[in-house]
């Protein structure tokens, strides 16, 4: 008869995936703040704010403050809305843009790691709801995201613990394996900013993926391989970045005019 400790089990690798630049382009909020606008859950002013971030995000990359801008005004707009009705908006947010936006490169990345038989975790500040939709559209084994506090189904406007950030995606990843039976010096984690860097840390395996300048600097200076799917080499990468922001500020800015016409002519 085998002994406790031969009929345990084995630990496992694991591939652990920032979402935002890292699987998708862009912020996946913004894209669900733009689809709440659309059903009239807040005015243009809050879309116009969600709107700068996103352009200043593709530009220069995401920080902390904005971070915790984009969560702050996000809660705020969700207090007393049900969770089954904002799933909803993701499932449709999903299929209608952010599908479209997801890197080919980092897909097939995340589909070797499944047939390799990895676990393989989504670890974002996006709402745990849309990370967890994104992780089963995608195949993946499941998400650690924001948890927003909500009672009986509705959300109250709060946070439940921290925001799925810098120290915590770290501190979250180690609970995981260990409740998971996760061998971390095994595993692999992929990110695009510093934010990430705690996460990346923890592993045997990180690499950077689409890496703003700060983390590709540092990748460079320690040796960490380094993976670019945004385009033919850093600079048209670059040109992608910049192009999409002045064209998202320029969207900003049609709104902004838009609803000026419109208070005018309501005079």
């Amino acid at each position: 008869m085998p002994s406790p400790a031969e009929s345990a089990p084995l630990p496992q690798a694991a591939a652990f995936f920032d979402v935002d630049n890292t699987i998708i382009r862009g912020a996946s909020s913004f894209h669900l703040a733009r689809a709440l606008y659309q059903r009239r859950f807040f005015g243009t002013r809050d879309l116009v704010r969600f709107g700068l971030i996103q352009a200043k995000y593709l530009l220069f990359g995401e920080s902390r403050t904005q971070i915790e801008v984009v969560r702050s005004k996000a809660l705020s707009l969700i207090a007393g809305r049900s969770v089954a009705e904002i799933t909803a908006v993701g499932e449709e947010v999903y299929d209608t843009v952010l599908e479209l936006r997801i890197f080919p490169g980092t897909k097939r990345l995340l589909d070797e790691h499944v047939a390799a038989g990895d676990q393989v975790w989504l670890v974002t500040a996006t709402p745990v709801e849309i990370g967890a939709l994104i992780a089963r559209r995608l195949g993946a084994t499941g998400c650690l995201g924001t948890v927003a506090d909500h009672a009986e189904g509705f959300y109250t406007g709060r946070l439940v613990g921290d925001l799925m950030h810098g120290e915590a995606k770290a501190a979250s990843v180690r609970e995981l394996a260990e409740r998971e039976n996760i061998d971390l010096g095994a595993s692999y984690a992929y990110g695009d900013s510093l934010n990430d860097l705690p996460m990346m840390r923890s592993v045997g395996h990180p690499c950077p993926i689409n890496p703003d300048v700060r983390l590709r600097r540092h990748a460079k200076e320690i040796g960490w391989p380094i993976r670019e799917f945004r385009g033919r080499g850093q600079r048209v990468a670059g040109r992608g970045v910049k192009t999409a922001s002045w064209a998202g500020a320029a969207w900003v800015a049609g709104l902004v005019l838009r609803a000026a016409q419109r208070r005018i002519r309501g005079r």
